[in-house]
């Protein structure tokens, strides 16, 4: 820690102390919320790079500043890598992060008061996918679909199909944030064809899973476009990025929607560290970190449902899990995080499909295996882990045993320190 932030630790010492808290508790505990990863340190150097100097607006060859010739081969390295990862034409690395990415999308193919079909946030979508407490919906429609059945997850795409002939909706968005299955992309598209709409994946949570090719690619499953974070799943620096099958006119419309419609200038220090972590997803090595997440979540799937604690989904086919702990161990959700975080496992409350309790109190707690998994955690340890949580809810109130469960959880982290390489 001393030798990496000296400067900061000779200046600053109120950040400093802040920054070495979180290293240590980033060291000592283990990282369960699906939306966070750990970076290589190539992605933290360049994040913290000279390019953060750099005024660079516009795009390569034509932005509005001098000075430029580093910052453009940056940004066609990573536009470059971006389109090999994901097999499509066009890529736009600018966008700040998912939200703004998704904003982007929005400004781009639509006008005020059309229509967007997306998924309801308590079955699974995303506050950007139309929730009333964004602006988003005092500028566009937004329509919902949900779970057909939430003891497997499916999705109601007839239900679908009914409320796209009815509400005509120019854009059909996929993707979701606390959803724990596949999506049949395949019909998304034949639906949109049917109504003439666009098709947009918000990838954010599984882009790495995408990546690694452990779960089908939207864009080649015939999605016009597919927006992403290039953190969670991707373990890249927190970002967004937009991309574009084949659409040459869609892709114009994306440029001119994040610069000069929504964003100024680019942060060209995150897109060099965006390009350093597609770099390490074209490595074969994370094809085998993409399928062990997978394993792992399904691992931690097995206990839950032997200890006989409903998942919303009936379990996962993704990275991640949601679980119904009022329902099945009598406790709240942010009780749940509060009481979890005292042993070390961090984790976040989240609302269940039809909740029947307040958002920000809500039934269920969602986790999954990125981070764990890049630690090096196999099958064996996130069986452990998951019977740990389970043992921690159902003894909140015995001090002993939570000790005695955080003084193992040290051990494990140490025995699986945070890497710093990944290639």
């Amino acid at each position: 820690m001393k030798n990496r932030y000296s400067f900061i630790q000779r200046q600053d010492k109120d950040i400093y102390n802040a920054i070495d808290g979180e290293e240590t508790r980033e060291a000592e505990g283990l990282e369960l919320i699906p939306s966070e990863n750990y970076v290589s340190r190539a992605v933290m150097e360049a994040n913290g790079s000279v390019l953060t100097n750099k005024y660079s607006e516009g795009y390569p060859g034509k932005r509005y500043y001098g000075g430029q010739e580093f910052t453009d081969d940056v940004e066609n390295v990573a536009r470059d890598r971006a389109k090999k990862l994901f097999d499509c034409k066009f890529a736009n690395v600018q966008p700040l992060s998912g939200a703004p990415a998704n904003v982007a999308a929005y400004f781009a193919l639509l006008e005020p008061g059309d229509t967007v079909l997306g998924m309801d946030l308590s079955h699974g979508g995303h506050l950007t996918h139309g929730h009333p407490v964004t602006y988003l919906t005092k500028i566009f429609n937004f329509v919902r679909y949900k779970m057909k059945d939430t003891a497997t997850g499916e999705i109601d795409y007839d239900e679908m199909r009914e409320i796209a002939l009815k509400e005509k909706p120019k854009v059909i968005l996929a993707g979701y944030s606390a959803y724990s299955r596949e999506l049949n992309y395949k019909k998304f598209v034949e639906i949109a064809k049917e109504v003439g709409a666009v098709t947009v994946m918000d990838a954010a949570h599984i882009a790495g899973l995408i990546a690694g090719g452990v779960h089908k690619n939207p864009l080649a499953e015939g999605f016009d476009v597919m927006t992403t974070t290039t953190h969670k799943t991707l373990r890249g620096p927190r970002g967004g990025m937009i991309l574009t099958r084949e659409s040459e006119e869609l892709a114009k419309k994306i440029d001119k929607s994040v610069f000069p419609g929504f964003q100024g200038g680019p942060h060209m220090n995150n897109i060099a560290a965006k390009a350093i972590s597609f770099g390490e997803a074209l490595n074969p090595s994370f094809k085998k970190y993409a399928k062990q997440i997978l394993v792992n979540a399904k691992a931690m799937e097995k206990v839950f449902k032997a200890r006989n604690v409903r998942m919303i989904g009936g379990g996962t086919s993704n990275h991640l899990i949601l679980a119904d702990v009022f329902g099945s161990l009598g406790i709240p959700g942010q009780e749940a995080e509060d009481v979890l975080d005292e042993v070390g496992i961090t984790l976040n409350k989240n609302v269940i499909a039809d909740d029947p309790r307040k958002p920000m109190d809500p039934s269920g707690i969602r986790f999954g295996t990125p981070a764990i998994t890049t630690r090096g955690f196999k099958e064996r340890e996130c069986e452990r882990v998951a019977h740990l949580m389970i043992d921690t809810l159902e003894n909140k109130d015995n001090s002993a045993k939570k000790k005695e469960i955080r003084e193992e959880i040290r051990g494990m982290c140490k025995k699986f320190p945070i890497l710093e390489s990944f290639v």
